[in-house]
Order: structure tokens, then C-alpha cells, then sequence
């Protein structure tokens, strides 16, 4: 070899080791890059999601001292924590400054006031605007309402003014005709009616005050209207009216009696209750937000949540959950929007609690002596304290106090459910909706809608694959293979589009004709390869090797159309002519249009060509010497598929089927169109679902950002992310050992 060409040759090498060098590079990068980013989702996704684990704490914001009379009996804030508020059991009334924001120092007393009568009861609203009733010696009630009113002077900072008004009149409402003390008082108002509850000690009564408007004048004119309750027997200690004017709730020490005062004229006792909890006396009741559920504390600290249960087509109040306070709970505080509650106990023992998610989210001694009154201001963000002429006012933080592990993934018994259930539904109209957030009816929809895909796909793709890799002649090969992976192409937004505007009404008209054809189709290209092999060998070979498949088009087609066509005669003869009456009231099984069949097929569809393609070039790509090997030694064309070709591929075809699993597992358009979005738990092929991924498209938008809402969809996409990590990590360590165990043929 001369000279020039060594150095050519040596050139070339050098080239080729730079080349090798620069690719090894570039994928060793490309692949540290694609762990970097997995791991930057990873953590991303673990930032949003860890704020609502987080338990709930108490920031000192202020401390201040009010001279004050007597003994508390309603503390409050206002919205922004600006100015507090504090009524007495003996008529006094002060509004005192809480923030220097709100234009005045720090602990003035903005407004006093005091009710010239003598007190002998007091009461507030439950929900709404605070409205407070004072009940006098002489039989007579007065109602009065905090009110704050924002300022903002001109070139001076936003001021806060407080004020009391009287929005039944100043002159105070004759509730007891005999004129006796009122010793208990409740009272609640809608728009055209006003109810107060109250005791003296002649017994109970109500008084109902109807309101109509006056045609000619526009005003609203009152009749009232005394009803007394049945004979109750002891002292009564408490009185609450729900919202509604539904309900009064009556309390004699442990024993609380309901009742329906829905028609004044027809009192009726729904239900007596000993609600104390064992070896322990009742100390306070009080709603909670949205009134549906009652607490009911004990003086050995645990505070009891009941509500109304529908059993056997009955409401009855049942206790649902029992909570743990530290000592005598001398004071119960409701949040005013959502579903927890704050607790005195001992002298200065506070505790957060929340139901839905039956969790304590606090506990602490605030202070070293006893307490007075606790109060959380509306927007539950702070809680005011009273400890004598000294208040203090500690920030909340507790913005996720509905999210636990119990809530997402055990089942939460909700107000008004027969039972203990897994639910989501995350938004309602209402202000006091208890929000469910589930997450299992999610995951069992992701898991449904996957299973019923590959149920559909994997049968025909793997058939089809292992056909075309093995069976089929080559020109038939290169038209088949193009046009299967041509169809991963098809956008999801338009198979979904398809499935729920066309197939689902389709399947829904023709589903005699539809399930038929589930059956015959198999069938259908069973018998027509026996008779295919029973024939002559001669007119068996009018087909070349490898063309045979060709046979079964037109059989497809006949079996597809005779299906559909037999589809109305099948529904008139065995079904009365209404299939989906027959599966509803017959069968007891509910039928949705947009359901796991419709989702199966559509979806089966989308994933087929991601299995054929992987499994098809596993298979294909056999070597060729082991597949004449076996045929040379006597072996038929399926044994030698079964027993080698089969096996040398089977980690290609299990990472095919494994990743058609995963490309099921996270679509998302086509279940979001296809399924009717309902998130229940049941295998029926007949109802819909709801998968992880579509409940992130659907309510991603209309949650707001930061909100608990918000970050268990953050959630929802973290445990998607977790489920394909882990069966892709289960898949390709199934893969290895298949590959390990097969290499060697």
C-alpha cells in the first residue's frame, strides 16, 4: 500500500472517531437533558402541590386594651380586619380599631353604645350579615346590626367608620304579649318573613312576621303572628332557627328536640336526641356554615358533627364525626364560608378543626390566663381574642384546610349523603358548598377508560402486527404498514370530535347491531379461514402466498353491514323496540350515550397504530436464519411462530403494548369529547367516566390560581405523571428480562 493511501486511510479513521465522539456526545446530552427536564417537572409540580399539606398557623398581629363592661357575648371583625366589634350580655356595644389602616390608632374605640333596658337574652344570625337580638325584661326584643363603611377622603389614606343600624326600626319588637323576661332568643329573616324563636317562663313560642308588598305604595307591610311550641319539659338553653325557616332547634341540657315549623300552624317534633357524647354534658351548640350540619360540644372536649341521613326514605339526624379538644369546650367559633371551626377550651387552649377533612390543623395555649370570647373575622384570615379589657388579633394562615390524604383518597362521609362515598365535585353556585375532592373516581376513570382501550386494541393490533410481520407478502406489507401509522396521525381533537358528535349517537341507534357485531366479527374470521383451508389446494392457490388476507375484506364488510342492518329487527323482538329502556329499567343498569363503549372503540382506534407499528417491526426484524432453522427441522409455520418468533419478539410486543397503555393511560381529547365527564366508580360499559387527564383540561381554566382547587388539579397532573413513571419503569424492567431471557435464541 503506498504512502498516500495510508494516509488517507488513517485520515478517515480519525474522521470517524471525531464523528463517534461528537455523537456520543450529543445523545449522552440529549438524554441528561430529558432527565433534567422529567426532574424539573417532577420538583415543579411537588412546589404547587406541597402548600396544601401544610397544617394551618397563628401569626400575632396586634395587641390592644378596650376598656369594656361585662361579660361578653358576641365578638367579631369586620372583612378586612380593621375593626373589631363586641356586644354584652348586658347591652354594651363597642367598635374599636384594630389596625392603623383603618384610619384610626390602634385600640380607639370608635363607637359605644348601650341599650337603656335590662337585658335578660342575647343572640346572633347564623349566616349572612351578623344581625344581633337582645331580649328584655319586658318581653321585648331589639335587633341590631354591625355595619363598616370605607372612606376615602381625598389625599388621605382609606378609613374605616363603624356604625349601628336597626334594620327593624329602632323601636324594639313586642315578642311576648304577657310582657314576661325573654330567657333564650334565636332569630332568622328572608326577605318576605322573619322569625324569632324565643322562652320565657311561661314556655316557648315563635313569632312569625309575614311581609307583602303593598301594590299601590311599593312597601313591604308586616303581619305578625304568635304560635306557641309544644309543652317542652326543663330549662331551655338554647334556640337556634336555621337560615331557611325550616327548622328550630331546641336544646334542654343533653337532649335537643327538632322541630318543623315550616307551617307555624302545624308545629311538629321531628326527632329528640341525646346528642352528648358519653359521660359528658353538652356545653354549646351552634351551626355550621351553610347550616346543613349541627356541632355539638361536650364538656370532656369532644365536639360532635351531625346532620340530616337519608335512611330508608327517611331524614333522620345521625352523628357523623367526633372531634378531640383538649378540655371543656367553653366556646365554639364556625368559620363563615366553609366547613371548619375554631375551639376555646380550658382557660386558653385554641384548636382548628375542619370536618370535611376530619382534621385538627392547630393546636396552642394562647396567653397564660384564662379567656374570655374568641371570634374569626369572615373571611376566616384572622381570629380576634378576649382576655378581659385585653383583645389580641392573630392572622390565619389556613388556605387548604378541605385537602388531606383522608379527603383525596379514603372515602368522606358529606353532608347529606346516605354514606360514606368517593366524590368529586369541585365548584357549586352556592357560597357554603362543601368541596369534593376526590381523587379516586379520577384514577378509576383514567385506569377504566385505559382498560377498555387496550381490550379493543391490543386483540387487533397484535393480531395484525404478528400477520404482517410474519404472514404477509412483502408488496402487501409496504401498502398495509404505511397506511396503519398514516392513522397515528389523526389528530385526538378530531377522533373525540367524531366519537362524541357521530359514533355515540351511531352506537346508541344501532346497539343490538353493534354488539352482534363484537361477537360475529371473530367468528365471522374464524370460520371463514376453516373454510378457506378446507378448500382445494388448486383454487387456494388463485391467491398468491402472502395475498391472503385479502379474503376476509368483503366477509368484514358482509358481517358489518348484515349487523347494523339486523340492528332494528333485533330491538323490536328482544327488547320491545327501546334497547336502552330494556337496560335501564330491565337490567337496572344506567345507559349514557356518551359512554366506556363509545370510549373503548375511539380510543382503541387512536392507540392501534402505536402498537401495530412497535409490535409489527419487533416481530419483522426476527432473524431470518432462526425462522428457517426451525422450518428446516420439521417444524410448521406456527410452531415456529409460536415457539420462536413469538418469543425472540416478545420485548418489542411488550413494549408496544406497553406504550399504546401509556399513550391510553394520558389522552386526553378524546375521552374529554367521548365520555360524558361524569365521575362515577362502576365497570359498566354502559356509563361514562372521568380520567385525571380530562378533569385537568376541563377545569385547569376556571380555577383560581392559588386556590385549593387549583393545586389538587396540580395534584391530579403529579399522580398522572407518578402512573406512567411507574408502568413505564415496571415495562422496561419486564423488557430486560425478556430481552435477557430470549437473546441467546
Amino acid at each position: 500500500m503506498s504512502t498516500e493511501s495510508i494516509n488517507l486511510t488513517m485520515s478517515g479513521s480519525r474522521k470517524r472517531r471525531v464523528t463517534d465522539r461528537l455523537a456520543s456526545i450529543g445523545v449522552t446530552t440529549g438524554g441528561i437533558l430529558v432527565l433534567v427536564a422529567l426532574l424539573l417537572i417532577f420538583f415543579y409540580l411537588l412546589y404547587v402541590v406541597k402548600p396544601i399539606f401544610a397544617g394551618a398557623s397563628l401569626e400575632p398581629a396586634v395587641s390592644l386594651q378596650v376598656p369594656v363592661k361585662g361579660s361578653t357575648a358576641i365578638l367579631g371583625t369586620d372583612d378586612q380586619n380593621q375593626v373589631g366589634y363586641r356586644f354584652s350580655q348586658q347591652g354594651d356595644v363597642d367598635f374599636f380599631s384594630l389596625n392603623s389602616a383603618s384610619g384610626h390608632p390602634v385600640g380607639t374605640v370608635l363607637l359605644h353604645n348601650s341599650l337603656p333596658d335590662t337585658v335578660t337574652s342575647v343572640a346572633k344570625t347564623a349566616m349572612g350579615k351578623p344581625l344581633v337580638v337582645y331580649g328584655l325584661a319586658n318581653g321585648q326584643a331589639k335587633v341590631l346590626q354591625p355595619e363598616f363603611v370605607a372612606n376615602y377622603p381625598e389625599g388621605k389614606a382609606r378609613s374605616t367608620e363603624a356604625e349601628i343600624k336597626y334594620p327593624l326600626g329602632e323601636s324594639p319588637i313586642e315578642l311576648d304579649p304577657e310582657g314576661q323576661a325573654i330567657t333564650q332568643l334565636a332569630y332568622e329573616a328572608k326577605s318576605d318573613k322573619r322569625v324569632f324563636a324565643f322562652s320565657t317562663d311561661a314556655g316557648a313560642q315563635l313569632l312569625v312576621q309575614s311581609g307583602e308588598e303593598n301594590f299601590l305604595s311599593g312597601e313591604v307591610e308586616w303581619q305578625s303572628q304568635h304560635y306557641r311550641l309544644p309543652e317542652i319539659t326543663g330549662k331551655i338553653d338554647q334556640l337556634i332557627l336555621t337560615p331557611n325557616l325550616d327548622v328550630l332547634l331546641v336544646r334542654v341540657g343533653n337532649l335537643l328536640s327538632i322541630y318543623n315549623i315550616v307551617a307555624p300552624d302545624n308545629i311538629t317534633l321531628k326527632a329528640s336526641l341525646q346528642v352528648n357524647a358519653q359521660q359528658a354534658n353538652v356545653t354549646q351548640i351552634s351551626l355550621l356554615s351553610g347550616a346543613s350540619s349541627l356541632l355539638v360540644a361536650n364538656d370532656n372536649g369532644v365536639i360532635s358533627q351531625w346532620f340530616e341521613v337519608l335512611k330508608n326514605g327517611e331524614r333522620k339526624f345521625t352523628q357523623i364525626r367526633e372531634f378531640q379538644a383538649d378540655k371543656t369546650v367553653r366556646a365554639l367559633a364556625p368559620e363563615h364560608n366553609r366547613k371548619g371551626f375554631a375551639t376555646l377550651s380550658g382557660d386558653n387552649h385554641i384548636e382548628l378543626f375542619y370536618t370535611t377533612s376530619h382534621a385538627r390543623l392547630y393546636a396552642e395555649n394562647l396567653g397564660t390566663t384564662a379567656l374570655d370570647a374568641i371570634a374569626l373575622s369572615p373571611r376566616n384570615s384572622a381570629l380576634l381574642l378576649q382576655q378581659n379589657d385585653q383583645f389580641q388579633l392573630f392572622h390565619v394562615h389556613n388556605e387548604h384546610p378541605e385537602v388531606s390524604w383522608s379527603s383525596l383518597w379514603t372515602q368522606v362521609w358529606y353532608e347529606g349523603y346516605p354514606d360514606p362515598q368517593f366524590v368529586w365535585q369541585s365548584t357549586s353556585a352556592s357560597d357554603d358548598f362543601e368541596p369534593k375532592l376526590s381523587l379516586v373516581p379520577l384514577a378509576f376513570g383514567t385506569l377504566k377508560a385505559a382498560f377498555y382501550a387496550m381490550l379493543f386494541a391490543v386483540p387487533i393490533a397484535l393480531a395484525g402486527a404478528i400477520y404482517a410481520g410474519y404472514f404477509m407478502s412483502a408488496g402487501m406489507r409496504n401498502f398495509v404498514k404505511p397506511t396503519v401509522e398514516i392513522m397515528a396521525a389523526l389528530p385526538t381533537v378530531i377522533l373525540g370530535f367524531l366519537a362524541g358528535l357521530w359514533l355515540a349517537p351511531a352506537i346508541e341507534e344501532n346497539l343490538p347491531g353493534i354488539v352482534l357485531m363484537l361477537v360475529s366479527l371473530p367468528l365471522g374470521v374464524l370460520l371463514t379461514g376453516m373454510g378457506w383451508n378446507a378448500l382445494p389446494r388448486k383454487i387456494r392457490g388463485i391467491l398468491p402466498e402472502g395475498w391472503h388476507a385479502l379474503v376476509l375484506v368483503p366477509v368484514i364488510v358482509f358481517i358489518g353491514w348484515g349487523c347494523i342492518e339486523l340492528s332494528p329487527l333485533l330491538e323490536t323482538h328482544l327488547f320491545g323496540g327501546n334497547v336502552r329502556g330494556f337496560i335501564t329499567n330491565d337490567i337496572g343498569i344506567r345507559f349514557d350515550q356518551r359512554n366506556s363503549l363509545v370510549v373503548g372503540i375511539a380510543m382503541g382506534f387512536a392507540v392501534i397504530p402505536t402498537i401495530f407499528s412497535i409490535a409489527e417491526d419487533a416481530v419483522f426484524s426476527v432473524p431470518k436464519h432462526l425462522t428457517q432453522g426451525s422450518l428446516a427441522l420439521g417444524a410448521t409455520p406456527w410452531q415456529t411462530l409460536s415457539r420462536v418468533v413469538i418469543l425472540t419478539a416478545s420485548p418489542g410486543i411488550f413494549s408496544a403494548v406497553m406504550m399504546g397503555l401509556g399513550r391510553a393511560v394520558g389522552e386526553t381529547m378524546i375521552v374529554l369529547m367521548a365520555t360524558g365527564n361524569t365521575p362515577v366508580m362502576n365497570m359498566s360499559i354502559f356509563e361514562g367516566l372521568r380520567t385525571l387527564a380530562a378533569n385537568i383540561a376541563v377545569e385547569m381554566p376556571e380555577s383560581e390560581v392559588g386556590s385549593s382547587h387549583y393545586r389538587v388539579l396540580f395534584l391530579a397532573a403529579f399522580v398522572l405523571f407518578v402512573f406512567t413513571f411507574i408502568f413505564n419503569s415496571i415495562a422496561e424492567f419486564i423488557r430486560q428480562r425478556l430481552r435477557e431471557k430470549y437473546s441467546s435464541m
